[in-house]
């Protein structure tokens, strides 16, 4: 039974990458840097899975920035905007396509951005055109399995396959569908693979996850055309094709009758699809069993997996099963090991824990286990399920109180007032705002300084007076600085927060946090998820003072700052003893008293951000009723607390909103700010056909990139809104919160931007 893993994280136990490729990007550190960086990391991932006992370890699952955007260089599909960057280092090309360029009179728009399927990892979509050509150009996949093998490795050649690639681009013009490039797409990638398997791999994996989605006939003909393809041409290509994020369903029959080796199933997401699979797979197909969470941080139930493998064992043979965690491991944090010293963290709930470099050894465990009749099989087993039984019984997980208010949550608590035209009128009449009214989402730049002065309190080296005084004196200047810019709603720039989550999630009962606990979000951006381990409620009020001081400060109205309940429900480690819908719902009711608190405080503008709305969905639409139910009475029952003269604003990122709008509009914000700059307003094609009653707020500058609009270039965008949304319900931002910007830059972009809206102001548009 060959043990295998699908993927492992990449910005290294303490970030490392992290840190190279800022520095190169600040011009502190050089290319040469950033290489040796993702040397070491490729070199410490693999000889920890490898001392772990798998038998298979992946390479090529490694990226300086996104493994999609990798492909992407690797098949010659780099948009021909940056032909220009082509003569320089192959690095610099990448970190544009990704970035941004705007240097020596070149200004370059980055790549289009997306949630990967319902996670919080970020990907760089892929722009196809009619005449799209493909050429294979990238030696990464090759040049990084010698890397493995000179080391000794096994190595597993990752790839995402060639329809889930294409699947996962955009069409740039119309009139023709992206699968149709797949002709001249199969070449490029059977010449990589051949020169994969030249190169000493014995297995390739390629990644179909649109296999665990609702697909159409065309979909499920390019799969039988691609794959048979690549059979033809390479009959010797043992490939690993991997699903994950659901289960195969209707699609079981197709996958299982591919000409492929061996076939992943996630059956964590899925585990009731393994006795149909046993029931049809055919003889010549070997079976991938993904029983370890690759998602979540919990120790696995050794029990329940090791009764799945020798299931399929007993179906197929020892030879036919291999055991795996659900998916890549790059959803994951590094090691509990790092945990050690987080004396805030009590010893009972790190024994709870199961990281990447513990699933892996998880994943071994589980196949040494399966079929084994020892006496130490029993022990371990009986040990693992005293410690699930622990855990489910702990005191620390259960809150009477909480579960009886959330018992008495009736239909009036998710509803406001008045309805939204009759809220508009008097919010107008209280904040008496400019038609195309400017604002920012929220954070303003996290300086090396406001990041000293936090870790000064953390170590004791500042008093909590101290600290508050110079996050003061940050708000004030963040204040004094929008209004003379011009704005008009103004923020406090949220100095005092670490992140967006973890802010709250620190000041929620029922959370806890780690250490070392990262996981990418996208390219450098790493995040330390709170672990929601029992019943969530509100220690006391979380924000209001930092609000109510900047209120103080200025006669224009500064926004209230709050973190949405499936936004922090999403972006978290979340307990799995119990619907995922309650613990949404006991967040909030936390966030309401929160918003309650704001609004005696005298917040005349209150925004809850949910820019995981989108990302919650079930892949499947046959599942999806039951989350939009209770995601949007969890956002109602957060926000409907309030008089009808306080505005509600909500911000939702990179997200295709087309099949959502009417839960969108249910959720009856009075203001929506959504990511829009980098897909040049597409994303507004959603309200081309449905009548969106409430504000809209489309971004127009991307903050993900270090360039400056032009003020004209987001005029343009502007009059490109206007296409869609009335000129009266119309708000002018940045695409999202500009935390990880520089001042100089945050300055001058906004200047700009509301330059723009007062243009568009004098037109008389």
């Amino acid at each position: 039974m060959l043990t295998h893993n699908l993927g492992y994280p990449r910005i290294g136990a303490h970030r490392e990458l992290k840190t190279a490729c800022e520095r190169y990007w600040s011009g502190e550190g050089d290319l040469e840097e950033v290489m040796q960086t993702g040397e070491k990391l490729r070199r410490a991932h693999w000889l920890v899975q490898k001392e772990a006992g798998l038998d298979l370890i992946p390479c090529n699952d490694f990226s300086y920035y996104d493994q999609v955007l990798d492909l992407t260089l690797a098949v010659g599909a780099v948009p021909p905007r940056y032909q220009q960057l082509a003569e320089g280092p192959e690095l610099d090309l990448y970190f544009a396509m990704a970035r941004g360029y705007q240097q020596d009179g070149v200004d370059i728009i980055a790549m289009e951005m997306t949630k990967w399927f319902d996670t919080n990892y970020h990907y760089l979509v892929p722009e196809f055109a009619r005449a799209q050509q493909f050429s294979l150009t990238g030696t990464k996949a090759v040049g990084e399995l010698i890397e493995a093998k000179g080391l000794g490795i096994e190595a597993k050649p990752v790839l995402t396959g060639p329809v889930s690639y294409l699947l996962l681009g955009k069409e740039k013009e119309p009139g023709f569908h992206r699968l149709e490039l797949l002709p001249r797409l199969l070449p490029v990638y059977i010449a990589l693979l051949n020169e994969l398997m030249t190169a000493g791999a014995r297995f390739i994996q390629l990644d179909e996850p649109f296999l665990a989605l609702d697909i159409d006939d065309q979909a499920r003909e390019a799969y039988r055309s691609a794959y048979s393809r690549i059979a033809e041409a390479l009959p010797e290509l043992k490939i690993v094709l991997a699903t994950y994020f659901d289960g195969l369903r209707e699609n079981a029959s197709l996958a299982i009758n591919l000409p492929v080796h061996a076939l992943h199933l996630d059956l964590v997401r899925a585990p009731d699809q393994l006795d149909r699979l046993l029931a049809e797979i055919p003889s010549s197909l070997t079976l991938s069993l993904g029983l370890v969470d690759g998602r979540n941080i919990w120790k696995s139930d050794l029990g329940r997996a090791v009764a799945a493998a020798e299931r399929a064992v007993r179906a197929l043979g020892t030879e036919r099963v291999w055991v795996a965690p659900s998916c890549s491991l790059l959803h994951a944090p590094y090691d509990c090991a790092l945990e050690a010293s987080n004396s805030a963290l009590p010893p009972e709930l790190r024994d709870w824990f199961a990281f990447a470099r513990q699933k892996v050894a998880e994943v071994a465990e589980i196949a040494s286990l399966t079929n084994s009749g020892s006496a130490e099989k029993t022990a371990r087993l009986e040990e693992n399920r005293r410690e699930l039984d622990e855990r489910r019984r702990s005191p620390l997980i259960h809150d009477p109180q909480v579960k009886e208010r959330l018992k008495g949550v009736s239909a009036a608590d998710l509803k406001r007032k008045a309805p939204f035209h009759e809220r508009r009128e008097k919010q107008q009449q209280a904040l008496k705002l400019p038609i195309f009214p400017t604002t920012t989402i929220g954070s303003f730049p996290q300086t090396a300084e406001v990041r000293r002065v936090r870790s000064q309190l953390t170590q004791g080296k500042l008093s909590e007076e101290q600290y508050q005084q110079a996050m003061k004196r940050e708000i004030e200047k963040a204040i004094r600085l929008q209004e003379e810019i011009g704005l008009d709603v103004l923020v406090h720039g949220e100095f005092e927060r670490n992140d967006m989550v973890q802010y709250f999630g620190e000041q929620l009962e029922g959370c806890c946090f780690t250490q070392n606990g990262w996981v990418q979000s996208f390219g450098s951006r790493c995040v330390r998820p709170p672990v929601i381990f029992g019943d969530v409620r509100r220690k006391a009020p979380m924000t209001v003072g930092w609000s109510s001081f900047a209120n103080s400060l200025t006669d224009k109205p500064v926004k209230g700052m709050l973190t949405g309940p499936v936004t922090i429900l999403q972006w978290s480690f979340v307990r799995d003893d119990q619907p995922r819908r309650e613990t949404a719902l006991q967040i909030a009711l936390a966030i309401r008293d929160e918003v309650a608190d704001l609004e005696r405080a005298g917040i005349e503008v209150i925004q809850i951000d949910e820019p995981a709305f989108r990302e919650g969905l079930p892949l499947r639409q046959r599942d999806r009723r039951e989350y939009l139910d209770w995601a949007v009475d969890a956002f109602r029952l957060a926000t409907s607390c309030v008089r009808d003269e306080t505005q509600v604003h909500t911000h939702m990122c990179y997200s295709e909103f087309n099949d959502i709008i009417a839960e969108i509009a249910a959720l009856d914000a009075d203001v929506i700010t959504i990511e829009t700059s980098r897909s040049q307003m597409e994303l507004l094609e959603a309200f081309k056909g449905f009548s969106y009653p409430n504000d809209i707020g489309p971004g127009v500058y991307d903050i993900h990139s270090p360039r400056i609009p032009a003020c004209q270039e987001m005029y343009d965008l502007l009059e490109r809104a206007l296409e869609f949304v009335p000129r009266e319900r119309l708000w002018v931002n940045p695409d999202c919160g500009l935390k990880t910007r520089g001042w100089t830059e945050t300055k001058e972009a906004l200047a700009n931007m509301v330059y723009a809206a007062r243009n568009l102001r004098e037109m008389g548009r």
